[in-house]
């Protein structure tokens, strides 16, 4: 506004202009938040109030006054902002709601419900939708696939029951049970390849890395671990009652250094101890058939040549020649001791990664339904 020229009024043009000019911003500024009939209707009479006061000011100061008023309104949140601050705590119609949002604090809000990125997330969806879209029928539309990856995700992610994670995504219990098993058939299809036996140069990088901590030609570290389940129904439970007197059932997983799984075998029951899980995994018959261990021959102290081994904790028998155990005990010499301390050392990588896999899925720290899984091992994989 040019004070010289106008002191006291403003033309009809320039009023016309700034009551454009808010009610653009008003447009603009109006969300599709849901909230209560009589929030609404006062919202609604204050947004009237505040355009007719603007609209009618008859002179310069008068309608500065109704815009600063304005102003005021948008900051205390008569208005409200269609990107919320990224301090603010968000009060929507729910998790699925929130997620759709695409604003500045909706990357923080994947990482804290779903344990990934929004890129990754996307990356995934675009990956597995072809595998777990759904055909248009004369009923209804199918829910979209970003839907269930995300009720999927966020069912793994908190460990929450069905009954409170499928209200958050406004399904039923039967759709989610549903989606959680195609999206898990979708990544065994669309990851073939996700969880492979090294090599070329990421072989050369594992087998330098366990070299530098002091055992040459070491492909990684093998250990059991027990993923809670339910009583299973529709199977001895004994079967699946483990040491700890709870119902499990057994994974063996081999890890590297950079806390990559290199192989996964899991399904059998919780009783079962990890030798016999072993010998009846793949990994032993390709391990025992010359097809995993086949670096270049390395001497080692007291004549021993190997071209490859794992790392394994005492519950693995010494005799298996391609697992190095530690020597236990109580009355050890400083050699044994010493060995035994870096074999520890570097047999760490695993169990580090077993902290971060069942810190960021919390669902393998509860308990959950065996319906599938007993059926489909690689359900866990």
């Amino acid at each position: 506004m040019d004070s010289h020229g106008c002191s006291n009024s403003l033309r009809e043009e320039e009023i016309d202009v700034v009551a454009m000019a808010v009610t653009v911003i008003v447009v603009n500024t109006m969300g599709d938040k849901e909230s209560s009939s009589r929030d609404m209707l006062m919202r609604l009479r204050q947004r009237r109030a505040l355009l007719q006061s603007v609209a009618g000011a008859p002179d310069c100061a008068a309608t500065c006054e109704a815009v600063v008023q304005l102003c005021a309104a948008l900051t205390y949140g008569v208005f409200p902002r269609q990107t919320p601050r990224w301090w603010i705590k968000r009060r929507t119609g729910g998790t699925c709601e929130d997620l759709r949002l695409r604003d500045d604090a909706t990357d923080e809000y994947f990482r804290q419900k779903l344990r990934m990125s929004t890129g990754m997330f996307n990356h995934i969806v675009a990956t597995c939708a072809a595998y777990m879209e759904k055909k248009v029928t004369h009923y209804r539309m199918p829910l979209p696939v970003e839907q269930l990856i995300a009720f999927a995700l966020y069912r793994w992610a908190s460990g929450e029951t069905y009954e409170s994670g499928t209200s958050a995504f406004g399904i039923g219990r039967a759709t989610g049970l549903q989606a959680v098993h195609d999206f898990t058939s979708a990544l065994l299809q669309a990851y073939p390849d996700a969880i492979k036996w090294p090599m070329g140069r990421r072989r050369a990088q594992i087998l330098r890395a366990f070299r530098e901590k002091g055992f040459p030609n070491c492909f990684g570290a093998i250990v059991c671990t027990h993923i809670y389940i339910d009583k299973p129904a529709s199977a001895p439970s004994d079967n699946y009652y483990d040491r700890k007197q709870k119902f499990s059932v057994q994974a063996q997983v081999v890890v590297d250094l950079d806390l990559r799984i290199l192989d996964v075998h899991v399904g059998y029951p919780g009783s079962v101890h990890d030798v016999r899980l072993l010998h009846n995994s793949q990994l032993f018959r390709r391990a025992e058939s010359g097809e995993l261990f086949d670096a270049t021959p390395e001497n080692l102290p007291h004549g021993v040549v190997t071209r490859g081994y794992l790392l394994g904790d005492n519950g693995y028998p010494v005799a298996c020649p391609w697992i190095v155990s530690p020597y236990g005990g109580i009355d050890q010499g400083a050699d044994k001791e010493r060995f035994d301390t870096r074999q520890k050392v570097a047999r760490g990588c695993v169990e580090r990664a077993f902290g971060r896999l069942k810190c960021m899925w919390r669902l393998f720290l509860r308990t959950c339904i065996a319906r599938r899984t007993c059926s489909h091992p690689s359900t866990f994989a």
